[in-house]
C-alpha cells in the first residue's frame, strides 16, 4: 500500500455480488445516486485501500452491473469477494455543491447547540431503514445517540466553517436515556 493509500479517505461506493458467468465478468451493485458513475472514479478498492476492481466495461443488468474487470480472477475468486464493498478516494469525488455533503465529511465534525464550544462530536451516519440518522458521540455519556438528519432537527450544517448546530442536542440525549429506562 502506498504513502497515499493510508492517508486517503474511503468511500463505500459499491458492493461486489459475485461472478456473472464463467468469462471473467462480475457483478456489481452501485450506490451511487446515478449508477452509472460508479465506473467513473477509477480503480475500486477494498477498505484498506488495495484495488479490487478496475472496470473495463459495465453494462447494466437487472438489479447491478455486469463489469469486465481488468483484473484476471478465477469465477471462485470473484465469488469469494461476494458481499465486499468497492471503495473509492475521496479525492476523486467531486465537489459537493454548496447546500450539498458527503456523509463522510460529516464524521468527526463537532457539535455545537448554542455558543462556540462544541459539545459533542458526530461519530457516524447510520441508516436502519427510517431515515438517515446522525450517530453522536457526548463526552462522558454512557452511549452514543441518535438524532435525525433532518432540516427540523439539525438546521445548520456550515461545511467551510466545519461546524454542525443541534439546537435540541439534550432533549435527544434525555430521550435516549428515558428510553433505556
Amino acid at each position: 500500500m502506498s504513502a497515499d493509500t493510508k492517508t486517503q479517505r474511503l468511500i463505500p461506493m459499491g458492493v461486489l455480488k459475485g461472478a456473472h458467468g464463467v468469462r471473467g465478468e462480475v457483478r456489481v451493485k452501485s450506490f451511487t445516486a446515478d449508477p452509472d458513475a460508479l465506473f467513473t472514479y477509477g480503480p475500486l478498492m477494498d477498505e484498506a485501500g488495495k484495488v479490487l476492481l478496475t472496470p473495463i466495461t459495465a453494462r447494466p443488468g437487472k438489479d447491478h452491473f455486469i463489469v469486465r474487470p481488468k483484473e484476471n480472477l478465477q469465477k471462485e475468486d470473484w465469488d469469494a469477494l461476494r458481499g465486499c464493498l468497492l471503495h473509492a478516494s475521496r479525492d476523486q469525488l467531486p465537489e459537493a455543491d454548496e447546500d450539498e455533503f458527503y456523509f463522510e465529511d460529516l464524521i468527526g465534525m463537532p457539535v455545537y447547540t448554542v455558543g462556540e464550544e462544541p459539545e459533542a462530536r458526530v461519530r457516524a451516519v447510520q441508516n436502519f431503514g427510517s431515515g438517515d440518522l446522525l450517530e453522536i458521540e457526548i463526552p462522558g455519556a454512557p452511549a452514543t445517540i441518535y438524532v435525525p438528519l433532518t432540516r427540523a432537527d439539525v438546521p445548520v450544517i456550515d461545511m467551510a466553517a466545519h461546524r454542525i448546530v443541534i439546537p435540541e442536542l439534550s432533549l435527544w440525549a434525555n430521550q435516549d436515556e428515558d428510553d433505556a429506562s
